[in-house]
């Protein structure tokens, strides 16, 4: 079979890549063959292929035309969608605007899963997002959070996280207090810099109206009209969970953020995420977004290597006599 579709220039040169390099991507996935004649693609190959491989094309040129750069982690997405006929479903997820940063790039979510995890923030008073590195967990979290901030939904930004090292020992760590636990907070500072600004973030901080701080410091606090984060969750004890849960007071809105298959915690601990998915999975107002490596978004790479360690879990669970797995069962989550 052989068909066509109209696109421009500009589009084109979008869409398919510097030297074609996403125009070839979408030939090796989808076994087409593709030529570009002026404002004319070519599409050739069987009937199937060919009307994926168009599908492909026009919701990346429409992308295209709405003023995004295509990247390859779109490219990829939208033949991922093609091959399941949703990618309709990706100029819907387009449209979900939720600020700009400070170069005046857009943040949007990018994959269905993003999108769930934005509606189900925006639905609850509470949200849990469980996923693999570069899911966007907490940048698309600390997104909202800044929105709500600048429109007076809420009085300020409260951002924490366990201050535990990941695997390595670091010992004594030189200066005050704060010198200590900032490299642990580094990830959130980093988000804030990139949406709201260096200068803005730091008169916002010298006012008390956002707060970057180890969730110790949490305990014996009731948390009014504030946007509360809480990130890399999984390497919370119980306790600590639980204190942090019981300090949201009124007008809050609260987004836990965790990556299950990377708990630094020590091997005898619970971790306080497991377990506040099982005792709160029933209760109302409560969300839980369980997104996976097809909505990561981090190069392309990361994608392959959050899969290749998911097959390899698997394996090795599998290996394991049945009375050695005790509580490691399927993620949680709704």
């Amino acid at each position: 079979m052989e068909d066509f579709i109209k696109l421009s220039a500009s589009d084109a040169a979008n869409v398919f890549g510097q030297f074609d390099v996403y125009l070839k991507k979408i030939e090796r996935s989808l076994n087409v063959e593709i030529t570009l004649r002026e404002d004319k693609v070519n599409i050739t190959g069987r009937d199937a292929s060919v009307e994926r491989a168009k599908a492909v094309i026009s919701t990346l040129s429409e992308l295209s035309s709405r003023g995004n750069t295509i990247g390859e982690q779109q490219v990829d997405y939208a033949i991922a969608m093609s091959m399941e006929h949703c990618q309709d479903e990706l100029l819907n997820i387009d449209k979900e605007l939720i600020c700009h940063t400070i170069s005046g790039k857009p943040v949007k979510p990018k994959t269905l899963g993003q999108k769930k995890y934005i509606d189900s923030i925006k639905n609850n008073m509470i949200v849990f997002s469980m996923g693999p590195a570069g899911t966007g967990k907490t940048f698309l979290a600390m997104a909202m959070a800044i929105t709500a901030f600048k429109n007076g939904e809420v009085e300020r930004l409260i951002l924490t996280r366990p201050a535990i090292e990941a695997g390595e020992k670091l010992g004594f760590l030189p200066g005050d207090l704060q010198s200590k636990v900032d490299p642990y907070l580094r990830p959130l500072y980093d988000a804030l810099y990139q949406i709201m600004g260096a200068d803005s973030f730091i008169k916002n901080m010298e006012k008390g109206l956002i707060e970057v701080a180890p969730l110790a410091y949490m305990r014996g606090r009731t948390l009014d009209n504030a946007y509360i984060i809480l990130d890399e969750a999984q390497n919370t004890t119980p306790a600590q969970m639980k204190m942090f849960l019981t300090r949201i007071g009124f007008g809050s809105k609260v987004v836990i953020t965790g990556d299950r298959t990377q708990k630094d915690l020590p091997k005898d601990v619970t971790s306080g995420l497991d377990v506040a998915l099982k005792v709160l999975k029933d209760v109302e107002g409560i969300g839980f977004i369980e997104l996976d490596s097809r909505d990561v978004v981090r190069h392309p790479l990361v994608q392959r290597i959050v899969q290749a360690y998911e097959k390899y879990e698997s394996k090795e669970a599998g290996k394991k006599p049945s009375g050695s797995v005790k509580g490691s069962g399927k993620r949680s989550g709704k």
